[in-house]
Formats: structure tokens, C-alpha cells, sequence
């Protein structure tokens, strides 16, 4: 960590500017945790009513401090927000490294305390010194014991040094999972609650502790993700020693105002960009505080998930079918044991046992104490069996279950493969967590977190950061480009187009039909071509499936005429081949202010917008990438083939998804959007063609 971040975690000194005698108080609150959770550095109270401060010196004022060699590292400020300005100045001009500010009043009320929260940074940073805050619950430390914390959760929930952080933006949100995690044995190293992020961040924050080695898992709670680069660097950190992060980002609200031509960015949104974002880095997006802390214990165990395919086995056939509902609910396979596995495993259970995936060991494993450790055993030896969850849905007299626990424990340790208990009695969930066995109340968490943490670590390894592109000269034009120049700007980018050309006549548009057709076209597609009309159908401007001179004289005139109806000043027409696909899909771009070019992937049609089966990928990705990507899709099926339709080049669709990509990268200061709608896609390995595109570029300032 660098000296800002060393200041906050690991201070040689903190001065309490507003401290308090009451430890029920904001300014009491971090005197009394650091004195009880083993801070060893110097505490120093700063308040010019009292002389001793739970037990401890107090000075009147900073200066104080100062005069007698004291210059704190850390601040903790916890006056009034109208006193803050001053206390902030002084700090920041007697050397103070890091502060917090617990005051509130600031960004949160509206403009005014914006400006004042600003003028808070400037004078800090104008000093060399760093905020967290304001509105700030605070930062702790419980390694070293340094708690610039004022939350209650600590007086009643004792904490405990672990490989876990939580960076928060909110401070309720930093002590929710923190309580959960206490009360299910888990130690926390850091918690942070950072307010109105002035300064440092909470992005920023997590990319400091992601750096430390004993930390195997990051928890992060954002409303806003206001430092991308901080948190993509957080992710890099902690991946590449084999930690995790896993994210809550609320406030899914719409991206604001977008160009009514722009369906790629109506259909991508701000929460689709976020979690694009969060997919390119290899972040885990929980929905809420369960889903944050619920695979806690796997991510801990660390063992690899392989490709997820998993064996339920329980008591209760019950148990296995209900397993199996939820594992394909969140997509979860059941591995097909091998054949040598059934065999072993027929000779183990009982007649009217089940040898099979769910495997049901019947009530039979009463009476028979080594049936489950054997059948761990014959399961261990199976490659295919990558995970497995045991249900115990009942124990009582006659089970053994501590050796059930140690057997399993056993198991996992020796094999290396994530394997998860769920029971509704307290008392068995107890037995199987001291042996390190990650227990869960119903088999419905069960799943759920096998479920995230293999799709999590499959996502993390498949990160492949591509470097982003130096921007070439800006493109010429601003805002819709019609139909002809978008297409001409698609083939640069090594999208493949269908063969066009541009007309301003019918008879241009007819001699351009006969030059066609002398290479080899068929019928071909007249349609208006203007920037100001991009949503030609809706006008009667797209005339298909023309083979005659006289079909396509008469479409090329009808067009020129609506065109000029809709005050075009310069009405042309494009005539293009006529190209039919095995599927129509739809290709975009949209691109984010904050995360850059955005890519959608979807079925096409005139229906994109209705039907929404769509997929978005952060550029710059791969072709793994989006061929994973695709897979999502719920046309997914067809690109395996399906009856009498045969595969789709699925490989073509990434290939195209890739080079639209990096091209909107290299553009991005002045791309707005990209909308290919349809995109042909052939049978496999006959490639794609986009044969409609609308590009739209930055208004000119």
C-alpha cells in the first residue's frame, strides 16, 4: 500500500478532532474500538473542553499537536460540517497524510454543500492530504486495530482479523454483511464505509486492499461507479493472485436521453453497461446482501470448480429431485457419472438406493457407517464429478453425523472439489461447519452458491485483458450518417457488408442494378437512403426482392418522391444485393461515457425491440468471449442447428462482434452508436453480411 493507504490501515498515529469522553458518541466511538481491538500506535484526542479523554490525554487544539512533535498521520474529523473547513486546513498544513470526515451536510443536501465538499478536496489535496468522506462512517483496520470507524455494529458484533474486505459506499451496507459474516465464523480485515467519495473511493479503496496477500475475497457495495479504472484495477490485483471480488451496484436506474435513432443504446442502458463492465474484469454482480455473502465460505474453501458439473447425492430422494430442479434453474450441470462410477456405486447402496445423479443412499445410511465415506470415495475417482452437494434433510438418533461431517471434510480436502452441505437443523449445520464443511439451511442456497461460484471462477480465468487502441484522427462527419456511409465505415472496421451503391437518380439506380447483375447479384433491395430518415421501413423506403430494370426504376422513383415529401434536400437511394440469411440478428454498439463502446449482440428483426434477446459485451473482448456470450442468447439452440435448419457461423457472428469492437475503441471520442439490423448469419462457415446499419457519430460542438 502506498503511504495514503498505509496511513488510514496502518497509522502510527491518529489525532480524534471532536473526540468525546462518551463512547456512544461519533467522536468516542474510535477512541474506545482502538483501545479495545489492539491499536498500537499513539491516540490523540483533540478537544479544548477536557484535559483526559477516556483515559488518555487530550489536547485543545491541532496545533497543540503539533508544537509538541506530534503531527498525527491520520485525522479522524468529527465536528460539525461548518467547523470541518477549518479542521481540514489545518490538518492538511501541519503534514497530516489521510483524514476521514464523518460530518455530513455536504453533497448529499444539493448544490451548495457540493461546492463545499469540493473546497473540503482542494484544501487537502492542496496540502498533500487525502479524504474519505465526507458523510463518512469510516475505514477499520482489524489487523492492526485501526478502527477510524464510528458504526455500532462493533460494540455489539466483536470483530475478528480475516481474509475478507468490505468496501462500501453506504455504511449500513458495509456492517450488513459484516454482521452475517461474524455470525457465521468468518474473520474481516477491512471494513470501509466511505460516504460521498469525495476523494478517495471506494474503487480506489478496493484497489488498495486487493493488494494485500492474506485478503482472499473483496465485498463491495456501490450506488455509483464513479472511478472505473480504479475498480478494473482492483479486479487485475485480485485475480492475479487467485482473490475475488464480488459486487453489489444498486440503483439500476435507465441511461439517461438517448438519439431516438439509437436502438443499440435504449436497448443497452446504463445497468447493462455496468454489468458488462463487471463481466470484462471478472466481478461477480450480486442482487442483494444474501447473494453477497452467500458463497463466502467457497470462495474461502478455494477449491476449483472445474466446469461445475455436479453430483447431488442425499438420503431423501426428495431432496435429489428438488436439487435437480434447482441446478438447472441456475444452470447448473448434473455431471452423467461414468460408467466404472455406477458400477462402484451399485455395489455400495442398497437395492432400492438410487446409483445414479441425484444419487439417493436411502435411509439405509443408518445402518451402514461406512456406506458414505465408500461412496465419496467411488465419487472422487470420477473425473466427471467436479462438485458435489449432500442434503441431509433430517438426523436425529441413529445418525452419526459428526462423522458424516469429518468424512466429508475428508473428501474435499483430499480431492480439492467444492463440496456443500445444506440441513435445516441448527445442530447438524454446526457439526458440519466446524470441520470446514460450507453448510447452508436449504438446498435451495445450497445450489444457488455452487451455482455463482463456479460461474465466477469460469468467468474470472476466461478474463483476457486486450490492449485498448491509441485513438486514430477523429472520423469526418457528426451526428446520423445515412445508410451508405455507415456501411462504408462497417467495412473498415472489418465488419463484412453486402455490395451497395449509392444512386441520386432512377436511372443511376437502374444502371447500378444492370452493373450488379453483370457480377453475378440476383435480385436486389432498393431503399432511401438519408441520414435525417434512419428508420427507413417506416416510410416505405425499403423496396426488396427486385429483378426486373422496371421494378427497380419505379422503387428507386417512389423513394426520391418520399424523400423529398420529407423535405430531404438531396435525395439518394442505395441499391444493394439482395442477400437471405439462414437468421437475422442485429449488431451495436453503444458508447458509455464512463465504460467505453459497449457491444450488443441479438436476435434481429423488426422485433429486437419487443422480444430484447440480447447479450452486451465491454470492448475490447475475444471471440471465446462472445461465442460464451452468445451462448446466452435464448436463440442460442440454433446455432447448433435445429430440424431442418442447420447450424449457424457462430464463428462469423464473433469474429464480426470482435472487429466492431475494437474498431468503436479506436473511435471512441467519436462514435456515439452503431445499429446492424439485420445481420445475415449463413450456415456455418459461409460467414455474415450486414445488410442495414445506421452509424451515429458526436454532435458537432
Amino acid at each position: 500500500m502506498d503511504d495514503t493507504f498505509g496511513a488510514l490501515f496502518h497509522p502510527a498515529s491518529v489525532a480524534v478532532i471532536g473526540a468525546s469522553d462518551n463512547p456512544n458518541k461519533v467522536g468516542g466511538r474510535p477512541i474506545h474500538y482502538m483501545r479495545a481491538f489492539g491499536y498500537t500506535g499513539e491516540i490523540l484526542p483533540v478537544n479544548p473542553g477536557r484535559h483526559v479523554i477516556q483515559g488518555l490525554p487530550a489536547h485543545a487544539t491541532l496545533a497543540d499537536l503539533v508544537a509538541l512533535g506530534k503531527t498525527p498521520e491520520a485525522a479522524i474529523v468529527a465536528v460539525s460540517g461548518d467547523a470541518t473547513r477549518e479542521q481540514v486546513k489545518l490538518c492538511a498544513d501541519a503534514g497530516v497524510k489521510a483524514a476521514v470526515i464523518m460530518a455530513s451536510g455536504f453533497a448529499e443536501t444539493g448544490a451548495a454543500g457540493r461546492a463545499r465538499q469540493q473546497e473540503l478536496v482542494r484544501i487537502a489535496n492542496a496540502g498533500g492530504m487525502r479524504l474519505v468522506g465526507p458523510n463518512a462512517q469510516g475505514t477499520a483496520n482489524f489487523a492492526s486495530g485501526a478502527v477510524l470507524n464510528f458504526s455500532t455494529m462493533f460494540m455489539e458484533v466483536a470483530p475478528q482479523d480475516g481474509p475478507i474486505a468490505i468496501i462500501s459506499q453506504s455504511g449500513a451496507a458495509s456492517v450488513m454483511p459484516y454482521a452475517l459474516l461474524r455470525q457465521a465464523g468468518h474473520g474481516v480485515r477491512y471494513l470501509v464505509a466511505t460516504g460521498n467519495d469525495a476523494d478517495l473511493d471506494a474503487c480506489a479503496i478496493a484497489a488498495a486492499v486487493a493488494g494485500d496477500p492474506e485478503v482472499r475475497l473483496i465485498l463491495v457495495y456501490l450506488e455509483t461507479i464513479s472511478n472505473p479504472e480504479a475498480l478494473a484495477r482492483a479486479a487485475a490485483t485480485a485475480r492475479a493472485r487467485g482473490a475475488s471480488i464480488v459486487a453489489i451496484k444498486a440503483g439500476n436506474s435507465a441511461r439517461g436521453a438517448q438519439a431516438a435513432a439509437s436502438h443499440t443504446g435504449a436497448l443497452v442502458g446504463n445497468d447493462a453497461a455496468i454489468d458488462a463492465f463487471l463481466v470484462a474484469h471478472g466481478i461477480w454482480r450480486a442482487g442483494d446482501i444474501g447473494e453477497l455473502v452467500r458463497a463466502v465460505p467457497l470462495y474461502l474453501q478455494d477449491h476449483a470448480p472445474g466446469q461445475g458439473r455436479t453430483v447431488v447425492m442425499s438420503h431423501s430422494g426428495a431432496v435429489g429431485v428438488m436439487a435437480a430442479d434447482l441446478a438447472e434453474r441456475h444452470a447448473l450441470p448434473l455431471t452423467a457419472l461414468q460408467d466404472d462410477t455406477l458400477r462402484a456405486l451399485g455395489e455400495i447402496l442398497p437395492e432400492f438406493g438410487t446409483a445414479n445423479n441425484p444419487l439417493d443412499m436411502t435411509a439405509a445410511l443408518l445402518g451402514k457407517g461406512d456406506m458414505f465415506p465408500r461412496v465419496l470415495n467411488a465419487l472422487g475417482a470420477d473425473p466427471a464429478a467436479d462438485m458435489v452437494m449432500i442434503g441431509i434433510p433430517v438426523a436425529g438418533p441413529g445418525y452419526d453425523v459428526e462423522a458424516l461431517a469429518r468424512d466429508a471434510a475428508a473428501f474435499s480436502a483430499a480431492h480439492r472439489k467444492p463440496l456443500v452441505a445444506s440441513a435445516p437443523q441448527q445442530g447438524v449445520r454446526e457439526v458440519f461447519t466446524r470441520h470446514g464443511v460450507p453448510t447452508f439451511v436449504t438446498e435451495a442456497d445450497a445450489v444457488a452458491a455452487l451455482a455463482q461460484y463456479a460461474m465466477h471462477r469460469q468467468r474470472s480465468a476466461r478474463v483476457v485483458m486486450k490492449p485498448v487502441p491509441s485513438a486514430p484522427p477523429p472520423l469526418d462527419g457528426h451526428g446520423l450518417q445515412d445508410e451508405a456511409r455507415s456501411l462504408a465505415l462497417l467495412a473498415e472496421a472489418g465488419v463484412p457488408t453486402v455490395s451497395y451503391r449509392r444512386c441520386a437518380s432512377a436511372d443511376a439506380a437502374v444502371a447500378a442494378f444492370e452493373a450488379m447483375r453483370a457480377d453475378g447479384a440476383g435480385a436486389v433491395v432498393v431503399k432511401g437512403c438519408a441520414a435525417s430518415v434512419p428508420h427507413k421501413s417506416e416510410h416505405g423506403l425499403v423496396h426488396l426482392r427486385l429483378s426486373t430494370p422496371a421494378e427497380v426504376e419505379a422503387a428507386a422513383h417512389a423513394c426520391l418522391d418520399t424523400l423529398r415529401t420529407l423535405e430531404v434536400t438531396e435525395p439518394q437511394v442505395v441499391v444493394a444485393q439482395m442477400v437471405k440469411g439462414r437468421h437475422e440478428f442485429a449488431l451495436g454498439v453503444s458508447v458509455d461515457p464512463m465504460f467505453g463502446p459497449l457491444v450488443m449482440i441479438g436476435e434481429g428483426g423488426t422485433l429486437l425491440e419487443l422480444r430484447k434477446d440480447i447479450v452486451t459485451l465491454l470492448a475490447p473482448f475475444t471471440v471465446d468471449d462472445a461465442r460464451a456470450a452468445c451462448a446466452r442468447l435464448r436463440v442460442a439452440p440454433l446455432f447448433a442447428g435445429y430440424r431442418d435448419i442447420p447450424a449457424l457461423d457462430l464463428d462469423a457472428l464473433a469474429t464480426a462482434a470482435v472487429a466492431l469492437g475494437d474498431w468503436a475503441l479506436r473511435h471512441r471520442n467519436t462514435l456515439r452508436s452503431v445499429d446492424i439490423n439485420p445481420l445475415m448469419v449463413m450456415a456455418a462457415g459461409e460467414g455474415v453480411v450486414a445488410v442495414d446499419a445506421v452509424v451515429q457519430l458526436h454532435e458537432e460542438t
